[in-house]
C-alpha cells in the first residue's frame, strides 16, 4: 500500500467495497440455544417442492483485511461524514442524503469529496 497513490475516487470504491463486505458476513445470533427436536426426514418429492434458499456467498479473507482498514479510516472523520460516506457506499440517493443532512445537493456533493479527499490525503502522507 505505501507505493500507491490514493485519489478520492479510490477512497470511494474502497468504501463500497467494505458495505459489499459488510453485507456478505452472516448475521449475529443468540449463542447457547439448541433444539431437541430430531432432524425431519424429508422424502424427495418434499424436497423438490421447497423453495431454493438463496446460495450465501461469504467474503474473503482479504476482503475482510480491508473491511478492517476502513474501520480505522472512518476514525479521521467527523460524525456527519462518517454518514455521508457509507450512504453514498450504500448507494443511497442524494435526495435522502440532502433531506437527513439539511442541506442541498451540490453542498452535499462537496462535503462528500472534502471527506473522501481528507482520507485520501492522510494515506499519501502516511506512504510518503
Amino acid at each position: 500500500m505505501a507505493d500507491r497513490n490514493w485519489t478520492a475516487e479510490d477512497v470511494a470504491d474502497h468504501f463500497e467495497e467494505a458495505f459489499r463486505t459488510l453485507r456478505k458476513l452472516p448475521p449475529v445470533k443468540v449463542q447457547g440455544y439448541v433444539t431437541a427436536w430430531p432432524q425431519i426426514v424429508r422424502s424427495q418429492k418434499e424436497i423438490l417442492a421447497m423453495e431454493p434458499e438463496p446460495m450465501r456467498v461469504w467474503p474473503s479473507a482479504s476482503a475482510i483485511s480491508r473491511l478492517e482498514q476502513t474501520f480505522d479510516w472512518v476514525l479521521w472523520l467527523c460524525e456527519d461524514e462518517r454518514h455521508l460516506i457509507w450512504w453514498r457506499a450504500a448507494r443511497r440517493p442524494w435526495k435522502e442524503i440532502t433531506y437527513e443532512l439539511g442541506v442541498d445537493r451540490s453542498t452535499a456533493w462537496r462535503q462528500h469529496r472534502l471527506a473522501l479527499t481528507k482520507i485520501a490525503s492522510r494515506l499519501n502522507a502516511a506512504a510518503a
